[in-house]
């Protein structure tokens, strides 16, 4: 029998690294983070960084999916960062972070418990505010290719000769 040696796989590097969650820098005009061993970096134009580390945070709590990175939630919400979205954005954020004043936070992306976070969203899910950036995570989210890979999804199938012969009869999940 052969001895491994004593150590980190590589695997648990990634898993472990994955699970240490999300990490924001909000600097001037730029907001940057670091999660599930993705580096990104988005700039603003429009809306203040910290509008839009609280768009990510808030689209991450509508949707979530542990195994997507933030830079793809920040793809999904960029679009808002336009002259005519910011107004609207800006005040429904601030409603955001009104809420979370209301439970003892100075700002909703300070509230720790994603369970705390998802009731302050429920209070707010008739708002036209909540439904534009629900709606638009839909579309901005997932028709993203680069994250379908993740879920499993190979696309369309027709240029690819179509389903019957590409998996569509496995049932291994039996």
């Amino acid at each position: 029998m052969t001895s491994r040696k004593q150590g980190m796989t590589r695997r648990q590097l990634l898993s472990q690294g994955a699970m240490a969650g999300a990490s924001f820098v909000v600097g001037s005009g730029f907001v940057a983070g670091q999660a599930h061993a993705a580096n990104w970096a988005l700039e603003v134009t429009h809306l203040q960084p910290e509008t839009m580390a609280t768009l990510i945070q808030m689209a991450r709590d509508i949707y979530p999916h542990d195994q997507v990175s933030d830079e793809f939630y920040a793809i999904a919400v960029k679009g808002y960062d336009s002259e005519d979205a910011a107004p609207g954005i800006e005040a429904g954020i601030a409603a955001l972070n009104e809420a979370a004043r209301g439970i003892g936070y100075a700002r909703y992306v300070d509230v720790g418990w994603e369970r705390d976070r998802a009731d302050l969203l429920r209070g707010m899910e008739n708002s036209a505010f909540f439904q534009q950036i629900r709606g638009g995570l839909v579309t901005g989210l997932y028709n993203q290719k680069a994250v379908w890979p993740i879920f499993g999804y190979e696309g369309e199938s027709f240029s690819k000769g179509g389903y019957i012969d590409r998996g569509f009869d496995d049932i291994n999940w039996l």
